[in-house]
C-alpha cells in the first residue's frame, strides 16, 4: 500500500477536491456551516496545507498553522475520505506533519483543536486533552483542545 501514497503540498486546483471531502464527511465529522469556513481557510489562511494522494487520487488533506510568534504549530483541518478512513492514512498525514515541525526551528509545542467525534485518533498519535469547549465548532460539536507530548 506504501508504494500508492503520495502526500505533496497543496495546490490552487486542488481546492474542489478538497471542498469535497468536507461535504463527504458532514455531518458525521464536520458541521453544515464548516464547509465555508474550510473554504475561507484555504483562500485567505492557509499557511502549509497538504493532500494525500492515493493512486494519484486526492483521498485526505491537512494543514499547519503557526502561533505564538511561530513557536507553536498547529494541525489543522485534517480530511480523509470516509472510503479510505480506518487504513493509517490519517497516521501518515499526522505525522507528515508533525516531522515537518520538529525540523523547523523555533517550535516548542504543537496543538490541534479538534471535536469529540476524533479526539481518540489524535490521543493514540501523543497528543493529550487539556481543554474542552462545548458547542465551539456548532452544536453538538465541542472543541477538544489538545497538545502533542514527544513519545
Amino acid at each position: 500500500m506504501t508504494n500508492l501514497i503520495t502526500i505533496r503540498e497543496f495546490e490552487t486546483k486542488d481546492k474542489n477536491e478538497v471542498i469535497n471531502l468536507i461535504r463527504l464527511n458532514t455531518p458525521e465529522y464536520f458541521a453544515v456551516d464548516e464547509e465555508e469556513d474550510l473554504n475561507k481557510y484555504l483562500e485567505m489562511e492557509r499557511e502549509l496545507y497538504y493532500v494525500l494522494l492515493y493512486d494519484q487520487k486526492i483521498v485526505g488533506c491537512g494543514g499547519i498553522n503557526f502561533a505564538d510568534n511561530n513557536t507553536t504549530g498547529k494541525i489543522s483541518w485534517d480530511i480523509l475520505h470516509p472510503e479510505y478512513q480506518g487504513k493509517s492514512l490519517g497516521t501518515k498525514l499526522l505525522k507528515h506533519r508533525i516531522d515537518k515541525l520538529n525540523s523547523i526551528d523555533g517550535i516548542q509545542k504543537i496543538t490541534v483543536r479538534t471535536s469529540q467525534v476524533v479526539y481518540k485518533f489524535y490521543e493514540k498519535q501523543g497528543f493529550e486533552l487539556f481543554e474542552i469547549k462545548k458547542d465551539y465548532w456548532a452544536e453538538g460539536f465541542d472543541m477538544y483542545n489538545m497538545e502533542y507530548k514527544q513519545k
